[in-house]
């Protein structure tokens, strides 16, 4: 007796300094919040929250595109010829500001409509969002986080949302057995639930990376864990999730971080796929199986920040960008894509997209009128092509600590029009960049945002472009976005400090989307 009772008062003396060291580190942290001057972060969403319950109508309004953006939700409206954009953040290197605006974009007239209604969500960025056209349309919103101004605090969401597209109106779910708080998850809609698959949670002491998969039916309103049998996939955020053409769902690839020594992690980008779905043994149909699969023809870059979408018939994924942080003794720097990819989702196999390239009319007819080019003109072709050969792979900044490198490029707008003497223009591609928006709508593939890095400056996009998948022969620009023109009130000279902080901001940049 004597000895159970010594462990049971050893036991609540490390206890009471567990306590007492909780309460330490949050006198310490108010005191520095007082100091940057902020609230806590909860305090902070509950008084959005009562500003959002202040609106009482519907207000719809035509605006100029969204502003600056990453880590956003970019889906098809079920049943209008619309793209519907949902939140965000952007960081201009002093703060960062997390929305939870709403926006539709007509894609006839090319045109913008910001849409405010009641009792909506608080502002979030890393979420999932999907569409669908039951009950006359709803967009289903879960989980995501916030950000403080300074990124001294971190908020995970555990909400589920649900937006009656044919009402414009919010309303909250509340529905027992939900996933824990968590961003940077993946959630796909098969038939009538919604699936939901990783992330990660960051409390600022612990990272905490989740492989778990729920679903929920829209039906019921009721959650659900599952849990199949085989080996998961191994806890991640950022991994590509698709619905395939059989009900069942393919993951690939998403990033992690280990705890290698005391206050150092190393990251790790996944390369790996898996399909889950119902066991073809159980005749119920209600238990689940993992399965991990080799995908065909893979012969790119491994890379996190990859955007994903599917065809409207669901037999085709395509992905663009991405980055790839490497470490060396002169620290850290990310190589940033901008590569087109195709996955078909029957045959499992990748397919690097090259787009056809259209042949000059004038060049044409001064082939057959037999004419030569001036000698200036054939030196200006030569000039691009040597152009075109240098860009494959660049260092475009090295200041001895981050170093920026672009993988595989191809000229830019201006480029490709001089090269219109050869014959041929080199086909124009959106520069390379992590995180954009990518989504399907009749046939035609668009892509908004996203986020590049140069040196120590974060560039945030908010341009669009379209292609067309029947045809694959160009991007079309939408909205044009002159990257010189981003606000930045960073410092280029930073301390050792605030690199180890940039480091881990551009960790977090890979778990996020």
């Amino acid at each position: 007796m004597g000895k159970k009772d010594k462990k049971k008062k050893k036991g609540k003396g490390v206890e009471k300094t567990q306590v007492k060291t909780e309460k330490k580190l949050i006198t310490k942290m108010k005191k520095e919040l007082k100091d940057l001057g902020e609230d806590d972060i909860e305090s902070m969403i509950a008084q959005i929250e009562k500003e959002e319950q202040k609106l009482l109508q519907v207000t719809e309004i035509e605006v100029e595109p969204p502003s600056r953006r990453v880590n956003f939700s970019l889906v098809s409206h079920p049943d209008k010829d619309q793209l519907i954009l949902y939140g965000g953040e952007y960081f201009n290197g002093q703060k960062t500001f997390v929305y939870n605006d709403l926006y539709f974009y007509n894609i006839p007239t090319n045109k913008w409509i910001s849409v405010k209604a009641s009792a909506g969500p608080p502002p979030r960025c890393s979420h999932q969002m999907v569409a669908t056209s039951a009950n006359k349309g709803q967009l289903w919103l879960f989980g995501g986080e916030f950000a403080s101004p300074s990124q001294s605090q971190f908020y995970h969401y555990r909400d589920l949302w649900v937006y009656h597209l044919f009402s414009k109106q919010w309303e909250k779910i509340t529905a027992p057995n939900a996933p824990s708080a968590r961003s940077g998850h993946r959630m796909v809609l098969i038939k009538k639930q919604l699936f939901l698959f990783g992330g990660f949670h960051d409390n600022l002491r612990d990272c905490k990376y989740f492989n778990d998969l729920y679903s929920f039916d829209l039906e019921t309103y009721k959650w659900k864990k599952i849990e199949p049998v085989g080996t998961p996939p191994a806890g991640r955020s950022a991994c590509c999730m698709m619905p395939l053409p059989d009900g069942k769902i393919l993951i690939y690839g998403g990033y992690s971080k280990d705890c290698v020594k005391k206050d150092i992690e190393k990251g790790h980008v996944y390369t790996d796929a898996f399909i889950v779905g119902p066991d073809k043994h159980d005749p119920t149909e209600t238990k689940f199986k993992w399965q991990h699969v080799k995908l065909g023809n893979q012969h790119f870059p491994p890379r996190c920040g990859m955007s994903v979408t599917t065809t409207d018939n669901g037999l085709s994924a395509y992905c663009f960008g991405g980055v790839f942080d490497h470490e060396d003794d002169e620290g850290i720097y990310g190589n940033f894509f901008n590569d087109f990819l195709q996955l078909d989702l029957e045959k499992m196999a990748w397919r690097q997209i090259e787009l056809r390239i259209k042949r000059d009319v004038n060049a044409k007819r001064r082939k057959n009128k037999d004419e030569e080019l001036p000698p200036d003109e054939t030196l200006e072709i030569m000039d691009v092509q040597e152009i075109a050969d240098s860009v494959k792979s660049t260092t475009i900044s090295d200041d001895g600590v981050f170093k920026v490198t672009v993988g595989p490029a191809v000229l830019n707008q201006s480029s490709t029009s001089d090269a219109i003497h050869a014959g041929t223009s080199k086909p124009f591609q959106p520069s390379h960049r992590s995180n954009c928006g990518l989504t399907v709508k009749h046939g035609i593939l668009y892509l908004y945002g996203g986020t590049f890095e140069y040196s120590k400056r974060d560039v945030t996009y908010h341009d669009l472009y379209s292609i067309d998948l029947r045809k694959l022969d160009e991007w079309k620009v939408l909205i044009e976005d002159d990257a010189s023109k981003v606000e930045w009130f960073g410092s280029d000279s930073e301390s050792e400090e605030e690199d180890e902080e940039e480091e881990s901001d551009s960790d977090s940049d890979m778990e996020d989307n």
